[in-house]
Formats: structure tokens, sequence, C-alpha cells
């Protein structure tokens, strides 16, 4: 839209301003052709049939090198309308061809029929015609006079030579400047539009990269190497360095993560052994003491489940960062789960019942549904909704585990029986560090971070996570994955 409007607009602009420079210029000149008309007419007035041959050198002292002035001519007595006038002088001298193509466009113009009605009344005007020997003219007054000799007419005109800047008999589109401005622009545009197709073609072969190193890992190649423009060499250059960067960064936190758990567990089970020694050790009537080391046993369970969470925090950053993306089995790693996490009984249907702290566990999974992904993203996910789901189950209750495809979407849900969420708190459930706990669950092993953890490896594969309160009671998780291109 840019390259078409502004020229079009730069057209127009340009071509009032040439016109109105072309009206102009046609005013100054019509201006001086009656000046010279004027200056004439004296002479014109006592001159006869005898003195003709000498008007010639009279005209002289008014043209000039691209001014031409000329005598018309009709007797008295000779009433035959636009034949009866003849050239009988002219300066400087023209040829009969020039003269006779003049003429007959004065006589199409309809000048001569209102000369041989009326000889008088000066006539201005700007009339344009070609001579046949080549050139142009301007004819820029028409100045009659009756006399004793007959209707004089006075035609001053101008060669197109002496504006050749204005062309004056072409129309704007066709003059140089424009032409000449219109192949330097094309030439830019076409430059231009080179150059940015050149960079979208370097951009679009970056964003296949950046896809094939997300599916495939650190390994698969360099921007670099796919970069044939030199102005995004450096680019190219700059991305490979912070992919590596990255890299570098993932394993830094997975070596770093399983340091410090290991720097913290060893002192937590040597704090722990020497607990239990000291509680075989205490009277059972100093309840007192009892019940320091229950809270000492309890704060050790508490620093122990921080430990844990902060390992999840720092592997599932890692695998954010690090993990490829590949097409995987939705429902066959969920399915693994869950024989993993209990027994199982497995029927032919994919709906699985397992039994685990009396609580049931139903999944109705449709095989087939490959989203883009790791399975460790995929498995933290699910493995933080089922033991969300579990931590808020009664005895005896019912968590159901759907698969489902949902146009373009699998669609996972996972339902329990549980007290559900306040509806003005649901949205807050995947913020971190937020939990609908009591205090003393709370205190225990969970933390508040594995919703917030699922959300945001569903979002990093593309997805959306949704919170909805059941009509009777208990709470429904929903998940949804792009599936993976060509795969159903």
């Amino acid at each position: 839209m840019v390259f078409v409007l502004v020229p079009v607009f730069l057209y127009l602009e340009f071509r009032s301003a040439h016109e109105e420079s072309q009206a102009l210029l046609l005013r100054s000149v019509r201006a001086e052709g009656r000046t010279i008309s004027q200056s004439l007419l004296p002479l014109l007035e006592t001159a006869d049939s005898a003195l003709l041959p000498e008007l010639g050198r009279d005209l002289a002292r008014y043209a000039g090198e691209v001014t031409t002035v000329k005598l018309l001519l009709q007797p008295a007595g000779a009433h035959n309308g636009t034949s009866g006038f003849y050239y009988v002088a002219s300066w400087p001298p023209v040829v009969p061809s020039n003269l006779e193509a003049e003429r007959e466009t004065l006589a199409r113009q309809g000048v001569l029929d209102r000369l041989a009605e009326n000889c008088q009344g000066e006539m201005p005007f700007s009339l344009i015609y070609h001579r046949p020997t080549g050139g142009a003219e301007i004819v820029t007054a028409v100045t009659p006079l009756s006399t004793a000799a007959g209707c004089w007419a006075v035609v001053a005109s101008f060669s197109e030579d002496a504006f050749p800047a204005a062309h004056l008999d072409q129309p704007y589109w066709a003059t140089p400047p424009v032409i000449i401005a219109a192949l330097i622009y094309l030439t830019m545009a076409t430059i231009t539009f080179a150059t940015l197709l050149s960079v979208r073609g370097g951009l679009r072969r970056f964003a296949q990269r950046a896809r094939r190193i997300r599916e495939r890992g650190h390994d698969s190649g360099s921007f670099a190497y796919r970069n044939n423009l030199p102005e995004l060499a450096d680019v190219a250059a700059e991305f490979d360095r912070m992919v590596d960067a990255l890299h570098r960064s993932a394993a830094d936190i997975r070596r770093t993560a399983e340091d410090n758990a290991h720097a913290f567990k060893t002192p937590i089970a040597v704090i722990r052994q020497s607990v239990e020694p000291l509680r075989r050790a205490l009277p059972e009537g100093n309840q007192r003491a009892q019940r320091a080391i229950g809270i000492l046993e309890h704060s050790l369970d508490r620093l122990d489940g921080l430990i844990a969470s902060a390992r999840r925090l720092d592997e599932a950053t890692a695998d954010l960062i690090s993990e490829p993306r590949v097409p995987v089995d939705l429902g066959r790693v969920i399915g693994g789960l869950i024989q993993i996490r209990s027994a199982i009984l497995a029927s032919r249907d994919v709906s699985i019942i397992l039994a685990s702290h009396d609580l049931t566990i139903s999944a109705d999974l449709l095989p087939g549904l490959f989203v883009l992904g790791s399975e460790e993203m995929i498995e933290t996910v699910v493995e933080n909704l089922i033991d969300n789901a579990v931590s808020f189950s009664p005895p005896s209750s019912e968590i159901v585990i759907h698969l489902t495809r949902d146009g373009s979407f699998a669609h996972l849900t996972v339902s329990d029986q549980g007290p559900g969420v306040p509806a003005q708190q649901i949205e807050h459930i995947f913020e971190r560090y937020y939990s609908e706990r009591r205090a003393d669950e709370a205190a225990s092993s969970y933390f508040g971070i594995g919703l917030w953890i699922s959300r945001r490896n569903v979002e990093a594969m593309g997805g959306t996570i949704e919170a909805e309160n059941r009509p009777s009671h208990g709470l429904t998780l929903h998940v949804r994955l792009p599936l993976a291109p060509n795969r159903g």
C-alpha cells in the first residue's frame, strides 16, 4: 500500500505544480505576443501593397531567435472566408509548408472565420501546433487591424525550443522527468522488495531451524549453517551462541539441582537416624520430650519435601529449555503413569480401574492422539494433576480421567469428588505457592507448585489448562494440547 499510495500522491502533487507552471509560462508568453502585436499596429495603419516587401525588415525589430512574427492579410474587397487570408511577411523567414500548416491550424480553431466576420478585437490564446519540418510552435496572439489595404492579422509565435523543460506538447506522465523518476522508483522498489524477500526467506529458514532445534534438540544444526545472507550473519551467530548458552544453562540447572538435593538430604538423613535413638531412650511418660521429637520429625519431613519440590522446580525449568519436542502418544504416557502409580486391572476398551487407599481411579483414554512435546514434561503434568486430585479426594471416592479429541486438540480431563475451589479463587490455583489446603495439610509435603508447574509445561507445549467446579461437588481440570502435525 505504501509503495503504491506514496508515488501516486507525489505524482498528483507534482502534476498540479507542473500544470500551474505551464499556465504561468503560457500567460507570460501570451503577454509578450500581445505586446509585439500592439507595437506593429501603427506601422500597419499606413502600409499599402507597395510596401509589402519592406515589411519583413520592419518585423525583424520585434522577432528574435525563438520569436516569430507573421502577417496575414485579407485584401480589401475579398470575402472568401478563411481562404481569403494570405501570409504576406514573416520574420525570421518561414518555409511555405510551415506557414500553410499554421494557417490550417488557425482555420480549424475558427480564428480565421472570426477575422473574416469582424476584423477587430484582440485574440490572445495559447495554441501549440507542430511544424511539418519538425518542432512545434506556440501561437500566443492574433491581433487584427482593418485598414484601407484590407484586414491585417499580426500572428506572434514562439518556438517550443525556447522552453525545453516545459514539455508543452506532452502529457505530464510522458515527460522525461516523470519517466526517469518512475524508472528510478521501480528500480528502488525492485531492490527493496528483493531485499525484503531475501530477509524474509532468511528469517523463515531461521524459524525452521528454531523449530528443528526445539523438536530434535541442540545437535540438529545451527543458524549460521542455514543462513545465506551476509546481512544476517551476525544475527545467526548470536542465535547459535544463545542456543548454546541456553542448553548449557539447562545442564547446569539439572546438575545444580542434583548436587543441592544430595547435599541437603545427607545431613537430613543423619539427623533422622540420630533422632530415632533419642525417641527410644526417652521415657514414655515424658510427653513434652516426645512431642518435641515429633515436631522435629515433622520438620524433617517438611524440609525433605521442600528439597524435593525445589529439585522438581529446577528440573521442570531445565526441561522447558532443553527437552526436544517430538510427537508423543498421550494415551500411552497417561496409561503408563496410572500403571506405575497403583496396582491395575486393565480391560480391552482402554478403561482402567485402580484401587489405591480406598480411592477408585477410572480412566477412559482415546488411543492414537499424538501431541508435540516431551514425555518428561507430559508425565510431570499428569502426575501433578493426579496428585492434586488424590490429595483432595475423600476416602472411597472416584477420580475420573478422560482423554478425547476436540478438533485439532487433545482434551484431557481429571475430575475428583473433593470439596472443589471457591469460585473467586479458581483462577489462582495455578499460581506459584498457592494452595487451598488446610494449614496442617499444607505444612506436610504440599507447597502449591504442582499446578503451577503443570500450567507452565502445558503452555510451553502450546496448550491451555483450566479448572472448573463440578455441578455437585469436586473439581475438574481441563488440559488441551495441540495435536502433532500429520498425526491425526
